[in-house]
Parts: structure tokens; sequence; C-alpha cells
């Protein structure tokens, strides 16, 4: 569920394949409802500038799970190992793990702002916000990726944001994925491993983030690493399922000493604190040197410590609190990418004078009925003419369960999935009784420089495109 991968499981029984024949029935695919840019053998436009134009709908909305009950399944399995339980696919959304790994790049420009600043606390700003811009995709997607076959791939090349992406599962018990980025401009490289700890606690499912992030900018010979908050589904019972984020993440760089930690704050009782988060910039010496706050589902702000203090003193006194209702000039002033500015009316109550470091990126019209996917989640699996020569055979653009998932044939999906866990479990046991470990092809197990913890690390290669020995796992 979120952004964390589990459930899925190669110990499949197929035991649910009942409720995904009943999905098929339930679908009202709606031809005109469909945008299908790039429908014809995958062609897609191209714009003035030569930008190609990403497609802005999926090719068949989703489904209703009104008919499905999480329930039904999750109680057959009270006291199993969350990893060991398969979901039918009524439950998944067309993406895999890796694919959703991927959206950490979508606002990239925080980036770019971070490379451009010379003032280490405006680079840190701009890092705290890129790690929070990270999780608020996650807003209102409770659709669980599918689990990464072991040894599928997903590049993505994005000339128009700068950056090009791969990543691998690299294990399956316990399932990790590895992935890196880099600037087209060699300007950074961004990569990490993320292996969730999944725990069923009744009424909510919580994935506990293992695995450490790291931000490389090249210019300024600087690295930042952090860890993502823990991600809670809750209502998997009964009611509508609702997602927060809570706990500290510390961001450090390692080469001034300066620290962000920010606190996501759980939802309290009342749900005053929902989605907020609250943190500060300290110095090596730790001096406070900002204060930031926000939501991880709007926007984030920083001001000085100071001011922050006095508000919060004249809050708890009882004095006239401020909303937000940003113009146009605060917008454009803090943020150069005019596209990214939704017209939201935000909750978070405004600091006069403070800056904005963040806000999210409005979804399109559409996205209700496209598992609420961003602009940007919606061309992930977007699968261009030409591209399947270009692929490895890995890349989950290829896969075939969540190909047809996203065209709306649900019972081929699922029978696809089964099909690929039992390939998958076939090869394990091959490779058991031929004592033979598996070989990851892109990334490698050691040592994170910065942290000295243990971390995989790209190998190199992936773009030379010598394909001929990847695994056949499809």
């Amino acid at each position: 569920y979120g952004f964390y991968t589990g459930f899925d499981s190669d110990n499949s029984s197929g035991d649910f394949s009942e409720a995904n024949h009943k999905v098929a029935e339930m679908l009202d695919l709606d031809p005109h409802q469909s945008n299908r840019t790039g429908e014809h053998n995958g062609e897609t436009e191209i714009q003035e500038n030569g930008i190609k134009r990403h497609r802005t709908s999926l090719p068949a909305p989703m489904f209703s799970r009104s008919d499905f009950s999480v329930w039904s399944i999750l109680k057959k399995c009270i006291g199993l190992e969350l990893s060991k339980i398969t979901m039918p696919i009524v439950f998944n959304e067309p993406l895999s793990f890796l694919q959703r790994i991927t959206e950490y790049m979508e606002h990239i420009y925080l980036i770019n702002k971070a490379c451009s600043h010379a003032d280490p606390l405006e680079r840190m700003q701009a890092v705290a916000a890129f790690a929070v811009s990270a999780v608020a995709s996650q807003w209102e997607r409770t659709g669980k990726p599918f689990n990464p076959l072991l040894g599928e791939t997903y590049e993505l090349t994005r000339e128009d944001l700068g950056f090009r992406f791969i990543s691998e599962q690299v294990s399956h018990h316990p399932p990790i994925s590895a992935f890196y980025s880099e600037g087209l401009n060699k300007d950074f490289i961004f990569h990490g491993s993320i292996y969730p700890k999944l725990k069923f606690w009744g009424k909510s499912i919580e994935a506990e983030p293992r695995g450490t992030i790291t931000l490389e900018l090249l210019k300024h010979n600087e690295a930042y690493t952090w860890t993502n908050p823990t991600c809670c589904v809750h209502n998997v019972i009964i009611g509508k399922l609702w997602l927060e984020q809570y706990g500290t993440v510390e961001i450090v760089n390692h080469s001034t000493g300066d620290k962000c930690v920010l606190n996501f704050k759980p939802c309290g009782l009342f749900g005053k604190e929902l989605h907020r988060v609250e943190g500060y910039i300290q110095d090596k010496n730790r001096k406070k040197l900002c204060v930031i706050y926000g939501k991880w589902t709007e926007c984030l702000w920083c001001t000085d410590p100071t001011t922050y203090e006095t508000y919060r003193k004249n809050e708890k006194r009882g004095g006239e609190q401020k909303k937000l209702k940003p113009s146009e000039d605060v917008i454009k002033s803090e943020n150069d990418e005019a596209d990214d500015m939704p017209e939201v009316q935000d909750t978070v109550q405004f600091i006069p004078g403070s800056k904005l470091l963040w806000r999210i990126n409005c979804r399109p019209p559409n996205s209700s009925q496209m598992y609420n996917f961003t602009s940007f989640a919606v061309s992930l699996n977007e699968l261009e003419k030409g591209m399947e020569a270009i692929l490895a055979p890995t890349d989950c653009r290829l896969r075939p369960d969540i190909r047809n998932m996203e065209n709306g044939n649900m019972d081929v999906a699922s029978k696809e999935k089964e099909r690929l866990e039992e390939k998958q479990r076939a090869a394990r046991k091959e490779r058991a009784k031929d004592e033979v470990e598996w070989q990851t092809r892109w990334f490698h197990q050691g040592t994170n420089p910065y942290t000295g913890t243990s971390d995989w690390l790209y190998s190199g290669g992936y773009f030379d495109r010598n394909f001929s020995d990847c695994p056949d796992i499809y």
C-alpha cells in the first residue's frame, strides 16, 4: 500500500482468483473518457520546441473497489508475515514499485534550485523541500503498486527535465529496490535503496522505511543523506482508506555539518496535526538557522526562528490566526516554475514574512478516475513507438500484468500476475537445486561512503545498453 511494496508474494496460492474475475464484470469502460496519447502503435506528439508531449490520461479508467473487502483477505492471514500475503489485483494500481520510486523526481526543479544557490542554507532549504515533495505523490494513493520481480528494472530519461534514472529489484526476500539517477548536465547524483518493513496493526498497515537516500550536488562537492518517514494506511478493514506519514526525518549535509530535522506529525486525536510537517535547519554548532513548516500534502514554508517563536507565543495567547491566500506575485517570486503552481487554497497557517519553498503540483482533472495519479505518474508506464528495441527486456513497461491492468483487461492481468509469480518460484527452485546464487545486474552491495552503513550502489554501464545477459523474467 501507499509508497511501499509488500503483500504480493511468490507463495501465492491463487485463492483470490474469484475476486479477480468479479473485477471484469464491474468495469464500465467508456473509450471517450480516455485520452490515449500514442494509442496508435505508441506514437506520441512532438511539441514545437522538440520536447515530446507525454500522455495526459491512462488508456482505461480505474474500476471500483467498493465490492471488495481487504478484511476478507487479511482475516485469513492474521499472524502471518505480511510479505507472504497475496492480494488480488483489484487492490493494485498499474505501476511497479520501481516506477513508484521514480516519482521522487517529479519535483526535480528543487534539485536544480539547490544546485544554483551559492548559500549553503538556501541549498539545504531546497533539499529539505525536495525530501518532502518526494512523498507528496502518495497523497490519496491507496492503491498498491505491483511488487517488482527479482531482476526487474525501470529506466526513465527525461531530457525536458534534465535527468535519467535507473532502478533494479536487487532482492526478493526481503524485497529491496535500488535506484540511481543523475543530472544530464552532470550537476547531481541521486541514489539509494528502499527496504520497507511492514506491520499490520488490525485496523491499519504501517510501512517503516529502511535504507538510505543520498543526494550529491557535484558543483558544490556536497552530499546529503536521509531516510523517509513512516507511511500508514488506515481503515483497511472498514471505512474510507486514508494515508498519513509520521516520524522524524534528518537530512545531513556531510560537507558543512548542517542538519535539517523534519517532524512529520501523527494525526492526533482530533486530526489537528494531520499532514503537518515542522522542523528546523541547524548548523554544525547546533545553532538554529531557520524554521520550516507546512504540510506534505500542500506546501512548505520557512522563516527565521525568532519570528516563528513570536508567532507561536501570540497564537497560544489567542492572537489572530492568518490563513494563507497566496498572490501570484508571491508564487512567481518564490518559484520560477510557474507551471508547477496549482491554484489551491492552503490550509497552512501562514506566518508573515515566510518564504515559500515548495507547493504541490496540481493533479489532472481526471485524477480520481486514474488511481489519483499525478500527471508525472500517468506518463511512467507509457510505451512509445520503438522503445521495446531500446529498453532492457526486464523493464517494467514490458510486464504483461501491469500493461493489461492499465488497459482495463483485469482477467488477463490477474492470470499474467499468477504466471509471472509461478515463473519466479520455478527459477528460484532451479537455482537452489544447482546451488547458484542470484546475481544482480546493475547494482552491487557496498557501503554508503557518507553514512558508513550498508547500501546498494550503482555498478554503472546500464546506458551502454548491453542487455545480452539480462534474465528472462517475463
